[in-house]
């Protein structure tokens, strides 16, 4: 079985690192906000190329946390692109703000900066941006808006650690960038993680309260807090994975390569490379007029593909309240996407089983 992602792979790629690594926090008995999460946020603030960096326990709470460090709440909106992880929804809606709901371009699949206007209200606060299956957003675009209504600009990072846009890491450029390092992400973890990044220390020093109780140094609630630490283990593992992430995105697009050139005579879209950025193919993402006979097909063949994301968050009966206008490219795109598979340890041979069925449907 051929499966979209594989975690147990990339565990066995580093097994030897990673089993020392646990191995190292467990001798030493400090499990909570150790040496290796301090270690960690060193070296990923370094990697993205921001001044802090705040491990948390997922990336949700990092878009959580990043939004109540800027005081979003109640009664403010905040503006994102519906055609993405719940996660990124179900953040603000936490925070008690609300989601507005904006569509994305039709070409690369991320938020439309012309959609980001016309949503723009006096209630306005923040817009989440969300560099999608790997590939930055329009940075220029959506920071020309911020910029002009003064607006706060979180960038939801989770499927693109390692990604840049104009020779600028993804996460460095707003206000804030959000991480996720979940067993699947091109960074993960061996269970869930998260980190906030920022070059604003007044909100990494708010962060860093929050995560913890609202504590200061001597463990004093200076304001209402949370709980959401990332624990020394995970930060053990991902500093061993961190030192590989850039070899592993470069075998990601080889294998991206080699699906667009193979893969280009059949009647299938993929998202082009936006340019002056680099992708690190979370997913490779397709799109096909017969999804639903394609997923059948490959299944039957012992390949199992993944749709991100088959219902658009404003359609969901969680968010219908929140907002019922259309986003024609968002509910144009989700019925034809599926997500082939992509990992660093795919082999050749696999790949290859990939695309030759894919050529058998398409040319029985």
């Amino acid at each position: 079985m051929i499966h979209s992602s594989n975690p147990k792979a990339q565990y066995l790629a580093h097994k030897d690192e990673i089993d020392s690594a646990i191995q190292g926090v467990l001798s030493k008995g400090q499990l909570i906000l150790g040496e290796n999460v301090y270690a960690f946020e060193k070296e990923f603030s370094e990697y993205i190329g921001s001044k802090y960096s705040i491990g948390v326990g997922n990336g949700t709470d990092a878009l959580f946390l990043a939004m109540r460090a800027m005081e979003f709440g109640p009664g403010d909106e905040i503006i994102t692109p519906s055609y993405t992880a719940t996660a990124t929804i179900a953040s603000i809606v936490m925070t008690g703000a609300t989601p507005v709901f904006t569509d994305v371009d039709p070409i690369h699949h991320t938020l439309d900066p012309s959609s980001i206007s016309k949503a723009i209200t006096p209630k306005t606060k923040g817009i989440i941006v969300v560099h999608l299956y790997g590939q930055p957003a329009d940075m220029d675009g959506i920071l020309d808006i911020t910029r002009q209504n003064n607006l706060k600009l979180i960038e939801d990072c989770a499927q693109a650690p390692g990604a840049t846009y104009n020779s600028r890491r993804v996460g460095s450029i707003g206000d804030a960038g959000c991480f996720s390092f979940y067993p699947t992400k091109n960074l993960g973890a061996l269970g869930d993680g998260g980190a906030i990044v920022t070059s604003d220390s007044s909100l990494a020093n708010q962060v860093k309260k929050l995560r913890q109780y609202g504590w200061d140094d001597s463990r004093v609630s200076q304001c209402a807090g949370y709980n959401s630490r990332l624990d020394e283990l995970q930060a053990a593992v991902l500093r061993v994975k961190l030192k590989y992430l850039d070899t592993d995105n470069a075998r990601r697009n080889a294998l991206a390569k080699k699906y667009k050139k193979e893969l280009n005579h059949l009647p299938i879209e993929s998202a082009p490379q936006r340019p002056n950025c680099s992708h690190v193919y979370h997913l490779y993402v397709i799109k096909v007029k017969e999804r639903d006979a394609l997923v059948a097909h490959l299944k039957s063949c012992g390949i199992i593909v993944g749709i991100h994301y088959p219902v658009p968050v404003h359609l969901m009966p969680a968010y219908l309240t929140k907002q019922n206008s259309r986003l024609k490219n968002t509910e144009f795109i989700s019925k034809r996407v599926l997500s082939l598979p992509i990992f660093p340890e795919l082999t050749e041979l696999n790949q290859f089983q990939v695309i030759s069925n894919l050529k058998d449907f398409f040319q029985p």
